[in-house]
């Protein structure tokens, strides 16, 4: 029998991954052959952090100090041109796209969110890289579902959707035209397990759940916005998933899954989601109802804020070692 990686393979789903992790799973990207790659804003603190990456923060600095006409410029300038290094780099090893993400303090500013995006694609374009290879990546409030819209509709930026954990914000981001989502299925069951104090099995878990309503949501209503299931804590969740247009998989559980033999059928089917009553919703011209049904959901809300909070805190970090190295 065939490994349960390639059984999942087989079901139709992409493998987008390693998740997060960037060029110090060089390897592990080479091993399992993704189409694209995704990273965040802590998992770039990390890698800055490695010995061997020292050469991309030595470009960076030098185009800050260049570019910057004071300090906070320079790092602001240093700052993005270190995240196209390291995208520029992932883009030597997957064939697809990568994704690299718009400063989360700009998560409710459409007008800012735009601006970096634009800022961002042109980067990589001085480095020879197209934005057909390039997702923007901006969390899903309501702000940066509207950048979305205007990146998409206006300048054919396609856009990564993260930080989701709610059907509205899928359905808003499908509405603005988003290339593509990334639902965070691990996040939401650890919420629900300090919440509810219990463990959960693969198939009563909530990420797991949230994933499968927003697939069937898009395949019952002809959404081409692509679900990438992101963020797992076991490969359970993973086949629980099995069918879902993408995935994105940490190396440790890619190889789990590559050294099983555990039976992977499909789990997600468009077919079947077409066939099911499904009310269907509107929210990109109604921002009160959005915030409303939105703000229903305690975990949605609170995930959210976590997130954005923690990958600002982690750009801040960045920045601060940025501004050392430029002030030597």
């Amino acid at each position: 029998m065939s490994n349960s990686l390639d059984q999942l393979k087989a079901t139709g789903t992409m493998m987008a991954g390693p998740e997060g992790r960037t060029l110090w799973v060089a390897r592990a990207i080479a091993k399992y052959k993704p189409q694209d790659a995704t990273t965040n804003p802590s998992l770039i603190l990390a890698a800055s952090k490695k010995a061997e990456y020292a050469k991309l923060m030595d470009v960076a600095v030098e185009y800050g100090k260049k570019k910057g006409s004071d300090i906070d410029s320079q790092v602001e300038h240093a700052l993005d041109r270190l995240l196209v290094e390291f995208g520029s780099e992932i883009l030597k090893i997957v064939p697809g796209k990568v994704s690299t993400e718009v400063d989360a303090r700009y998560s409710f500013d459409t007008k800012e969110s735009v601006n970096k995006a634009l800022h961002i694609i042109d980067l990589y374009k001085e480095q020879g890289i197209t934005k057909d290879r390039v997702l923007i990546k901006i969390a899903s409030t309501w702000e940066g579902i509207k950048a979305a819209e205007i990146l998409q509709r206006d300048h054919g930026i396609n856009c990564n959707l993260t930080l989701m954990f709610s059907l509205p914000q899928a359905i808003a981001a499908a509405e603005a035209g988003s290339y593509l989502i990334s639902p965070f299925v691990g996040r939401i069951l650890d919420w629900f397990k300090a919440h509810n104090k219990k463990e959960y099995s693969k198939e009563e878990d909530p990420g797991v759940a949230s994933v499968k309503a927003i697939f069937d949501y898009y395949k019952k209503f002809g959404y081409k916005t692509i679900v990438m299931g992101a963020s797992f804590r076991s490969t359970g969740e993973i086949t629980e998933l099995a069918g879902c247009d993408y995935l994105t998989i940490s190396p440790n559980l890619l190889e789990d899954l590559m050294n099983s033999t555990e039976a992977v059928p499909k789990k997600l089917d468009a077919a079947q989601a077409a066939a099911q009553n499904i009310e269907r919703r509107t929210y990109l011209k109604n921002e009160a109802l959005f915030r409303f049904d939105f703000n229903e959901d305690q975990m949605a809300v609170e995930k959210l804020r976590e997130g954005i909070s923690k990958f600002a805190a982690d750009a801040v970090t960045l920045k601060g070692i940025l501004k050392e190295k430029l002030s030597k």
